[in-house]
């Protein structure tokens, strides 16, 4: 649950007031009366607790009910390891385990805020470390993210994690099958979870590919709802982009602190591993992104191409529209002549011109003859008919 500006202002201001030892002038006289006892602590209803346990020498040996027994149990057990597992912890929570294994102020504003960049950050002897997981989804065709947050001391390792994926039990369940290599320490649940991450792409990518091949064919099959496709796919391999690249350079940033932090020989080879996988996947993703750009330029060239098709049916279609009426036109007209002649001649009136001529008859006749064949003459020169 995020906080408000505001309130995040006045937590990060108690946290520091808490975190510093009292300055000698603030203190009240001896004879001052003390202040009321604190509140009780808000009580934890560990509903985001997925899993808690605790570990020595690579075997679980606990596995507490609750975050405040975890902590109990931790302390009885100084060489032991505890690794919490949450999933959209409370505010509460969260701001526990801060005080309780001494997280830095700003590593815990972002674990309360989801949509972090994967990054790589050490406060002290804490590294803080943001990684962002993915899954296909076969019934829908889209590419779900996820968000962890992982906190790793030298006897603690915290998930945070927001989403469905990463699934984290068959990573401990992994671990647990392997002691010697969880004996290693918290180090190496990390770059098991780092494996599991970077492992979830590969079918993710498999998915993509599926998708780009059908694209593909909807493109040259002429399917109108295809750009629509390619625009979701594209913003998703963006998504997609932002989670892998970043990895690239945390995971060389961790090889390159072999030597300073002692890391064990067996980890070095673990995560030479998990580096070359991130970098295979991120240049395919980086391929898809290329891919789709083609895709896209090659889907509007069709589409410009059908355009124009339709465009130069029309006008086709509207030429011999034209040449239909032109012949229709001049067919009216030269019908028209003789109906005009008879009209007028075949008015019932006492005084008219030639009305009583004898050659009266083969006249109009031929006056009708002669409109017309002229009539048909000129429309059929002008190309009319």
């Amino acid at each position: 649950m995020p906080l408000s500006p505001r309130n995040r202002n006045a937590w990060k201001h108690s946290w520091r007031r808490a975190a510093s030892p009292p300055d000698r002038a603030e203190q009240p006289p001896a004879d001052t009366p003390t202040a009321p006892a604190a509140p009780e602590p808000v009580q934890l209803d560990n509903t985001s607790v997925v899993q808690a346990a605790l570990y020595r020498d690579g075997r679980r040996v606990s596995t507490p009910d609750s975050l405040a027994e975890t902590f109990r149990q931790l302390r009885e057990y100084p060489d032991g390891m505890a690794w919490i597992g949450l999933h959209r912890p409370s505010e509460a929570e969260i701001l526990s385990l801060a005080a309780e294994f001494d997280l830095h102020p700003l590593a815990v504003e972002d674990a309360l805020e989801a949509h972090q960049r994967p990054k790589l950050e050490r406060y002290g002897d804490t590294l803080f470390v943001v990684l962002r997981a993915a899954r296909y989804l076969d019934a829908s065709e889209e590419v779900d993210f996820g968000e962890l947050h992982v906190f790793i001391g030298r006897d603690f390792l915290i998930t945070v994690r927001h989403g469905a994926a990463p699934d984290l039990s068959a990573v401990r369940k992994r671990m647990e099958e392997t002691p010697d290599l969880l004996a290693l320490g918290p180090e190496a649940a990390l770059y098991a979870i780092l494996d599991s991450v970077v492992d979830g792409y590969a079918p993710v990518v498999t998915g993509v590919q599926i998708d780009i091949d059908e694209i593909e064919t909807e493109v040259f099959g002429g399917d109108p709802a295809v750009s629509r496709r390619i625009y979701e796919l594209s913003r998703e391999m963006v998504e997609f982009q932002r989670a892998t690249r970043p990895l690239v350079g945390m995971l060389h940033a961790l090889m390159a602190g072999f030597a300073k932090y002692g890391t064990h020989e067996e980890l070095q080879r673990y995560l030479r591993d998990v580096a070359d996988h991130v970098t295979h996947t991120s240049e395919r993703v980086d391929g898809f992104r290329q891919a789709l750009t083609d895709i896209l330029t090659v889907n509007a060239t069709l589409v410009t191409q059908q355009q124009n098709a339709e465009m130069r049916a029309l006008a086709e279609a509207g030429f011999e529209q034209n040449e239909e009426i032109k012949k229709i036109s001049s067919w009216a007209a030269i019908l028209f002549a003789p109906t005009l002649v008879g009209t007028i001649y075949g008015m019932n009136f006492d005084e008219m011109p030639e009305l009583h001529w004898a050659f009266g008859y083969p006249f109009a006749i031929g006056l009708m003859a002669v409109v017309c064949v002229s009539l048909y003459f000129i429309f059929k020169r002008r190309d009319w008919l």
